[in-house]
């Protein structure tokens, strides 16, 4: 009986909290801010945005499969590291909106050409895929990309509106 209890006692919690975690509202960005830098911290499952060097906003980040490494080859599912810049905008993708990122460089086609791989491309920040919006924050419980950097449709939609093409984007470990 006091099982049962103590099992009824952590659903409610856990349904609680899990509650509290989606449903938590982010601070906005002011519309006016134009964010000059992306900075991606792997390890941490964040990405700080930046305008003339002050942090204006910090999302949580889900990655790619194999997050802990540098991409070498398309197909690794892992999220490039180093320095790229902002590429492209588009608000029609399979998933909501994405910004495009200038992956592969000089360095890692090269990289990829030791291997007798292609480096493959496509690497983007985008939101969740188009009809499931509704997971919200819960895309964060595990790496889901194939390289990609995922946000939630609503910090996409703020990040989409505050950026333009041409914006440094640092992807650290």
């Amino acid at each position: 009986m006091k099982t049962k209890g103590i099992i009824k006692l952590f659903f409610s919690l856990f349904i609680i909290l899990s509650t509290i975690f989606y449903l938590k509202p982010n601070d906005k960005i002011n519309q006016n801010i134009k964010i000059d830098k992306i900075i991606v911290n792997k390890s941490e499952r964040e990405m700080i945005l930046l305008s003339k060097s002050d942090t204006i906003a910090t999302y949580p980040i889900s990655l790619g499969r194999e997050p802990r490494h540098h991409k070498q080859f398309e197909g690794d599912m892992r999220t490039p590291e180093g320095i790229y810049y902002i590429n492209d905008k588009n608000p029609n993708s399979n998933y909501y909106k994405n910004l495009g990122i200038s992956y592969p460089n000089n360095k890692d086609i090269e990289n990829a050409k030791k291997l007798g791989k292609d480096p493959g491309g496509m690497i983007k920040i985008h939101g969740m895929r188009n009809g499931f919006g509704f997971i919200g924050r819960f895309h964060l419980f595990v790496d889901w990309t194939q390289g990609c950097i995922a946000l939630t449709d609503d910090e996409m939609e703020e990040l989409y509106q505050n950026i333009s093409v041409g914006t440094i984007i640092e992807i650290r470990k």
